[in-house]
């Protein structure tokens, strides 16, 4: 803390006593303050507003307008409520220091004053003024900062947000729904056509939230992208998955590791070839001939990305009927604590699909009936949902 310079304070003296005005006047000056005098409350008031003094001295018995109510209105004026106040007051009672400290006055002089505690007690108040003027400056910068940063999550939450894929149309419709629980997530996914005939489709979920999680999604992410990854064909999930993992060690990585579902759908053999990596099922939604529902959860029993240094990872086949839904999603969609403190869980989001599969035709209508039967407004974790709808 710095050494109190006297020069920069303004006092503030209200008292209808001129002589006391003049004691206080002359002792406060010597110790080189500056100082206001006013007679009054309603002249006190004026000079405070007018002055922004650092510390002001108030007799409690006044005409008019006591101290009592002088402070109470210095205290409740925003510019003014960390302005030590101290009333000057012969009263000697308990329950009058009570009344005072109860009305906002920060201390007590007592009459007749002493010289050596009155410069006491106005250097102790001008400290705390100091200290209150310095937490408050720094509370502006802390806002400051906070408002820098949350401008710039917010436009790293529109990169993410702008390299995720566009809504595919054709033979094969995809759409998607990114939500994060704060401005970013480490929720990711991607598709796009590998090349005439085969489809690529993944979401990932890199363990945390925030910047620390987004950064590694963005990485893989740009990695897949650039069809870059080395040792490992795009078409081969395993493949893609030995890669990654040997890449994104969770030793080298902030001890962070990531699940991931992959796949890759050939339109001529109807075939999706898919892993996961320690990743919730994909669900396949299949029509079947006497137009009930049939679902099926893509899952391969692989550990997450980064755990492991020697992990193998393998695929699985399935094929795709023509009038099939599939969605991909990351486990916030799913893991709800509700009000009563149950968990909604995995069995209930596949219950929830089969019972509204006929009527819902959109992804907001799905997160709508989630919010809905788990009676929850606020999620805790990313939301990452994606639904591909084959016409091939």
């Amino acid at each position: 803390m710095s050494e109190i310079s006297a020069s920069p304070f303004k006092i503030l003296v209200i008292d209808d006593d001129r002589i006391i005005q003049l004691v206080l006047k002359q002792t406060l000056q010597a110790q080189g303050y500056e100082v206001i005098l006013a007679s009054n409350g309603p002249e006190g008031l004026e000079k405070a507003y007018q002055h922004h003094p650092a510390l002001i001295i108030s007799d409690w018995q006044m005409d008019e307008m006591d101290g009592l109510e002088v402070c109470r209105k210095i205290k409740s004026e925003p510019s003014l409520s960390t302005t030590f106040f101290i009333l000057l007051t012969s009263r000697k009672a308990v329950e009058d220091r009570v009344e005072g400290l109860d009305t906002g006055a920060d201390d007590f002089l007592s009459k007749p004053i002493e010289a050596n505690e009155l410069k006491a007690r106005v250097r102790a108040g001008l400290r705390l003024y100091q200290t209150n003027q310095e937490l408050q400056k720094l509370a502006q910068d802390l806002q400051t900062q906070k408002q820098l940063l949350e401008t710039e999550l917010d436009e790293a939450a529109d990169y993410v947000k702008s390299i995720l894929p566009q809504p595919l149309s054709g033979l094969i419709n995809i759409n998607s729904r990114f939500l994060p629980s704060s401005q970013l997530g480490g929720d990711c996914f991607d598709y796009y056509w590998l090349d005439d005939d085969n489809l690529m489709i993944y979401l990932l979920d890199v363990s945390g939230h925030g910047l620390a999680a987004a950064l590694p999604s963005i990485s893989i992410h740009n990695l897949l992208r650039s069809r870059s990854l080395t040792h490992a064909s795009l078409y081969n999930p395993s493949e893609v998955f030995q890669s990654l993992n040997k890449a994104f060690q969770m030793d080298k990585q902030n001890n962070q590791y990531f699940t991931i579902w992959y796949g890759v759908f050939n339109r001529i053999t109807s075939q999706l070839t898919y892993a996961s990596a320690g990743h919730p099922p994909a669900l396949l939604l299949a029509p079947t001939t006497n137009s009930s529902l049939q679902i099926q959860q893509l899952l391969t029993q692989n550990l997450p990305i980064g755990i492991y240094t020697e992990n193998q990872y393998y695929n699985d086949v399935c094929e795709i009927k023509s009038g099939s839904k599939l969605y991909v999603f990351s486990d916030g969609v799913y893991e709800i604590e509700k009000p009563d403190g149950n968990m909604w869980h995995l069995e209930n989001f596949i219950k929830l699909l089969t019972e509204i599969h006929q009527q819902v035709t959109d992804l907001d209508s799905i997160l709508e009936a989630i919010k809905n039967v788990t009676n929850s407004q606020i999620f805790n974790d990313d939301r990452s949902l994606l639904e591909i709808s084959f016409r091939h």
